[in-house]
């Protein structure tokens, strides 16, 4: 397999990637066969999974804007993934100039395709890191040259939190980031569940089993399972709903059924 001058030689390409499995259900160009291989096999089980991570960036456009409404001007985006077309600081940055911006991510092709799309944009970077280690993040020279935390910063965890297993804390870990951060900041968050999903769980659950082959287990979480989270924020109306349905730009309605799989919200310090 020929490698791409975008993939960095320090990646397998014999295997796949969750990132690169959410790029091509984009319909991204930074996937390979393997990666395509294997999003093949989940949507086997789960055939709407490119109607969900559109609603998954639908929701994310529209809760940038929100904060960028609400005075919020810094972004701090974990498990940030490939860049794609209307990505947060292009959001951000359009709604207001000077926007900063902040991507982490563990994955390196996405760590590199990012300082590609990033190069020149001086308020725009991205750290090589992993949610697990919220140290990590939080003392990164990126974080720490382009973010003040001292002002209100929105914490973005957009489709992250159910590829970290209960083992690994990911509450303690998103607690963490939160108590870096100023009063008045943002957490928007959207998680998998097998709730609102069109399918029997029985069948949804084939695509979990993709996932746990690829060692990248998908957690399922509740709805009150995913509430947790937010302990510390006040949430901001409609509440954790399913993302067609925060604060939509069109009539829910006219929704693929698929989109409704999962939660999605946005909370914030008082």
């Amino acid at each position: 397999m020929e490698r791409p001058a975008w993939a960095p030689r320090s990646i397998d390409i014999s295997v796949p990637s969750v990132s690169r499995m959410y790029d091509y259900y984009l319909g991204g160009s930074h996937n390979f066969e393997v990666d395509r291989e294997a999003a093949r096999r989940a949507m086997e089980f789960m055939p709407g999974l490119p109607k969900i991570m559109q609603a998954n960036r639908a929701f994310m456009r529209r809760a940038v804007r929100y904060a960028v409404g609400e005075g919020i001007t810094q972004f701090l985006d974990v498990g940030s993934g490939i860049p794609t077309f209307g990505n947060v600081h292009e959001v951000a940055q359009q709604a207001r100039p000077g926007a900063r911006v902040v991507y982490v991510d563990h994955d390196p092709v996405a760590v590199a395709h990012s300082e590609a799309v990033l190069e020149g944009n001086e308020n725009a970077d991205v750290v090589a890191a992993d949610l697990r280690k919220p140290q990590d993040i939080l003392a990164s020279p990126q974080v720490e040259g382009l973010l003040d935390l001292n002002r209100p910063v929105a914490l973005l965890l957009v489709a992250i939190l159910h590829f970290v297993e209960d083992a690994d804390d990911p509450y303690g870990a998103v607690a963490q980031l939160s108590d870096a951060l100023a009063p008045g900041s943002m957490l928007v968050l959207t998680h998998a569940s097998y709730e609102g999903i069109p399918l029997p769980p029985e069948r949804a659950s084939g695509t979990v089993d993709v996932y746990k082959d690829l060692r990248n287990p998908l957690i399922m979480r509740s709805r009150e399972e995913i509430a947790r989270f937010f302990e510390g924020y006040d949430m901001v109306e409609p509440g954790l709903v399913p993302m067609p349905v925060w604060r939509p730009d069109t009539e829910p309605e006219d929704e693929d059924p698929y989109a409704f799989s999962g939660f999605a919200g946005v909370g914030r310090t008082a």
